[in-house]
C-alpha cells in the first residue's frame, strides 16, 4: 500500500509525484524511462494527480506541469479528507438513528402478549431466525425432528450457523436418529461437528425448537401444522421450562458418531417404532414421529419381525413384551 493512498493517491500516482518534486525540470519522456513504465500510465497518473489539485499549470512553460509543495499540496487534500470523513460519520449517525428509531416502531408493532410474539409467514420466521443468529453471542440449543432436512433450509441454517460459529458461539442440537440415513443433512451436521458443535440424535423429539443464549426462544405455534407460524419466547418461566426439557433430552441423546442401538441390540428406531405400535399408534403417526416414510416404518417392521421370528405384528409385540423389551 502506497504512504499517501489514504488521501487517495494510488500507488503510482505517489511515485510520479515524488518523482516530479525531486526532478521538476524531467519531462514526461524523462519519468516514463526513469519508472520503466508506458506514457499512458504515466499521463492517467497525473490525471489523477491533477483531480488531487497536486498538479498546476507552469508559469514558466504554460505547456508543462509542475508539482505543488507537499506543504500546500498534501495538507489540503488532508483537510479535504477530514472534511469528507466527518460528514461520513455524520451521515453514518443519522442512519443509526434512523435504524434505531425504526426498529422501535417495528418492535412497538409486533408485540403481541408480552413475553410472546407472534410470527406468522416463512419469510417473517426466517428473517427473525436469522436476526437471532446475528445477534446471539454465546449458545444455540436446538431441537431438530423432522428427519432429512430441505436443500433449502440446510442452506439458509448454515449460513447463520457458519458466522454465530465464527464468533465462538456454542451449539447443541438434537435430532432424529433418521437424519443418519440422509447424506445431505447428514453432511450439514458433520460440518457442524467438524466446526466445534455438539450433535446428539434421538429416535423421536419434542415439536421444533430453538433457544439463543437462554433467554430467547423460537416454537412452532402448532407443531401438527407449520402454516400457522411461530412464536418467539421470553418470559423467564417459559425458558427455564423449555432449558429443562432441553437437558432432559440431552442426557439421553446418542452423540451423532455413537452407534444407535437400545440395550437390546435393536436400533433406537426399531425400539421405539415397537413402543408406538404397541400404543396403538398408526404407521402414519409413527412414521412422523419417528421423520421417516410410511414404507419405512413397514420395512424397519418387517426387519423386527424377521429378527425375533415373528410371522405378525401381533406374534411379535407378544415376544417383545414377555422379553421386557419394552
Amino acid at each position: 500500500m502506497a504512504l499517501l493512498e489514504g488521501l487517495g493517491l494510488d500507488p503510482l500516482a505517489e511515485t510520479v509525484y515524488r518523482t516530479m518534486l525531486d526532478n521538476p525540470r524531467w519531462r514526461i519522456n524523462d519519468i516514463v524511462r526513469h519508472l520503466q513504465c508506458s506514457e499512458e500510465d504515466v499521463l492517467s497518473a497525473l490525471d489523477r494527480l491533477a483531480d488531487l489539485a497536486l498538479l498546476r499549470r507552469s508559469l514558466e512553460d504554460p505547456g508543462d506541469l509542475r508539482p505543488v509543495n507537499p506543504a500546500v499540496g498534501l495538507q489540503a487534500l488532508l483537510r479535504r479528507r477530514q472534511m469528507e470523513e466527518a460528514e461520513r460519520q455524520l451521515e453514518m449517525a443519522q442512519s443509526q438513528a434512523a435504524v434505531a428509531q425504526m426498529l422501535t416502531q417495528y418492535a412497538d408493532q409486533e408485540r403481541s402478549d408480552g413475553d410472546a410474539v407472534r410470527l406468522v409467514g416463512i419469510d417473517v420466521i426466517i428473517g427473525r431466525l436469522e436476526q437471532l443468529s446475528e445477534e446471539v453471542g454465546h449458545e444455540v440449543l436446538t431441537f431438530m425432528p423432522g428427519g432429512s432436512q430441505s436443500a433449502d433450509a440446510l442452506e439458509t441454517a448454515r449460513r447463520n450457523d457458519e458466522r454465530a460459529l465464527g464468533r465462538g458461539v456454542k451449539f447443541r442440537n438434537i435430532c432424529l436418529d433418521s437424519v443418519r440415513n440422509d447424506s445431505a443433512t447428514l453432511s450439514y451436521l458433520n460440518w457442524l461437528v467438524e466446526a466445534g458443535a455438539h450433535v446428539r440424535t434421538m429416535p423421536v423429539l419434542p415439536p421444533r425448537m430453538i433457544i439463543f443464549d437462554r433467554t430467547v426462544a423460537i416454537v412452532p405455534m402448532d407443531p401438527d401444522n407449520s402454516r400457522r407460524g411461530a412464536l418467539q419466547l421470553s418470559g423467564a418461566g417459559i425458558i427455564a421450562a423449555l432449558l429443562a426439557l432441553f437437558e432432559q433430552v440431552w442426557e439421553i441423546a446418542a452423540p451423532l458418531g455413537s452407534p444407535a442401538l437400545s440395550p437390546q441390540g435393536f436400533t433406537r428406531q426399531q425400539h421405539e417404532l415397537l413402543r408406538m405400535l404397541a400404543e396403538g399408534l398408526t404407521d402414519e403417526v409413527a412414521a412422523k414421529r419417528l421423520g421417516v416414510s410410511e414404507r419405512t416404518v413397514r420395512r424397519m417392521m418387517a426387519e423386527i419381525m424377521e429378527r425375533i421370528g415373528a410371522r405378525s405384528r401381533f406374534e411379535a409385540g407378544l415376544r417383545v413384551a414377555e422379553r421386557g423389551w419394552l
